[in-house]
């Protein structure tokens, strides 16, 4: 027989029953307030979404915990989205207040449909990354600190989506967010030659640089750096530990901004750089968090109902972009990476 145990299992086998029985047959969904989402089937039958705002990082306890409020009012169905917010889903819309009240008294949010800010989706930073430039968690606990009252309440024009990234190399969603926060390097790694040579094969850490940057030295039995070449990425020190990346004097925080996957009213976009370096100020990083709120009530205050950031700044234009928000216009916001898509306009028509 072959075999079948290998692999994750098909998503349709945890599918509540309601869904299994209407799938793809849905007629219309709606918010019923922030956090609260109603799917209707042609068929009739109701099933409702509690969007719940998680950490990224959880304990086994907060499992158990999540998992026994899923066994009591939702027959055990719950999800994790792609932004790290929890979702259960129900099928007796009685049960809807008290999970509501459950989850609250134990301090979780609840909100994030509609116009909300949506929870921050991040990368391991700190905790777990070996090449970060900052932190994850420690900055996403900061922002959404100052943020929270956009997720629990409707009064964006627009759904707002904030991701990180600690470093360029990006297992966030920073490319395609709303605000995006990028941990930046800005010095090349340093070359441990005494070591490189006994703990690394050389010409795997020469290969690894997408720039061609890392080049072998015989002499030494290790490999120079070409400073003007190097992108800063870290991808050597995934090879060798004698690369050494971080730096904790010159790592630092760039904000990027206008960057969406939604279709809707226009085409996905791409995120653009606002702000090239901010300072890793741990533990709340305030020059961050500054920032990111400006800009936050910068959009809300100007935008019209339903533009999202990118829709916003495409209609009133770059220039103006930078005057509303006082944010300055330097060398660094103009592309000359040979191989980038186009980032602002590839025209002579700057005002500056």
């Amino acid at each position: 027989m072959p075999r079948t145990d290998f692999g994750p299992p098909h998503y349709g086998e945890m599918l509540p029953p309601v869904i299994k029985r209407n799938y793809g047959k849905w007629a219309y969904h709606e918010i019923l307030k922030p956090g609260v989402l109603k799917h209707v089937a042609e068929s009739g039958e109701e099933v409702y979404t509690v969007r719940v705002g998680s950490a990224r990082l959880l304990s086994t306890d907060t499992i158990r915990e999540i998992c026994e409020l899923a066994d009591k009012y939702c027959d055990g169905y719950v999800r994790f989205t792609s932004r790290h917010n929890i979702e259960f889903l129900l099928s007796n819309k009685e049960n809807i207040e008290p999970l509501i009240a459950e989850v609250k008294a134990k301090g979780w949010p609840v909100g994030g449909t509609g116009t909300c800010l949506s929870n921050m989706v991040h990368t391991q930073g700190w905790i777990h990354c070996h090449t970060p430039a900052t932190d994850a968690s420690g900055i996403v606990k900061a922002v959404m600190d100052e943020l929270y009252s956009y997720f629990e309440e409707a009064k964006l024009p627009a759904k707002l989506r904030i991701a990180l990234a600690c470093c360029l190399n990006m297992c966030g969603a920073v490319h395609c967010s709303d605000i995006a926060i990028l941990g930046i390097h800005r010095t090349p790694p340093r070359v441990n030659h005494e070591m490189l040579a006994k703990v690394s094969e050389i010409p795997t850490v020469v290969a690894s640089c997408p720039t061609g940057a890392i080049r072998p030295n015989p002499k030494l039995k290790s490999v120079d750096v070409i400073e003007e070449r190097c992108m800063y990425c870290g991808n050597c020190y995934t090879m060798s530990p004698a690369m050494e990346i971080m730096d904790p004097e010159n790592d630092g925080i760039s904000i990027w901004v206008g960057g969406k996957v939604s279709n809707a009213r226009s085409a996905p976009m791409f995120s653009r750089l606002a702000i090239p370096y901010l300072p890793n100020n741990p533990p709340r990083w305030p020059e961050v968090v500054e920032a990111v709120k400006h800009l936050v009530e910068v959009w809300a205050t100007h935008a019209r109902k339903g533009e999202r950031m990118g829709e916003w700044i495409e209609r009133i234009g770059w220039e103006s972009f930078f005057k509303l928000t006082g944010i300055p216009f330097t060398d660094k916001h103009i592309d000359d990476f040979i191989f980038s898509v186009p980032t602002f306009r590839t025209t002579v028509q700057f005002r500056w």
